[in-house]
């Protein structure tokens, strides 16, 4: 038996495995791209919660350049919320300057309350 055949009718190469031919598929080639960490974060609830989406995505190839979309707009979104709420909550470079204890715990609970709101909008959902 060959290794290799192929199916005119399809247009299909198969593989011989054991007894059986398999045919030779792969997924389309895609661009590397960085995924950062809300993109990360948006591929594990994928595979754990919506894992017919997740392997759509990734037998389409597009995976990595949607995780890549996700991660942009989580960023862009955390930093325009971190900046409206000191804003609104009069956390400024001033505060910063006179008091930097009290500017950094306003700070931190800022960026906590962002990631939340972040991560119930956008990444698990």
């Amino acid at each position: 038996m060959d290794k290799y055949i192929f199916d005119e009718s399809n247009g299909l190469w198969y593989e011989l495995i054991d007894d059986y031919y398999f045919p030779c598929l792969t997924a389309p080639a895609e661009a590397e791209q960085a995924v950062g960490i809300w993109g990360q974060r948006h591929r594990r609830y994928l595979k754990e919660y919506r894992l017919a989406l997740y392997d759509a995505l990734l037998l389409s190839g597009k995976l990595n350049s949607y995780l890549t979309e996700v991660d942009r707009q989580a960023r862009e979104m955390f930093f325009q919320l971190v900046e409206q709420m000191a804003e609104r909550e009069s956390v400024t470079e001033q505060l910063k300057a006179e008091n930097q204890i009290e500017w950094v715990r306003r700070m931190n609970s800022i960026r906590v309350r962002t990631e939340e709101i972040i991560d119930t909008e956008l990444i698990y959902h």
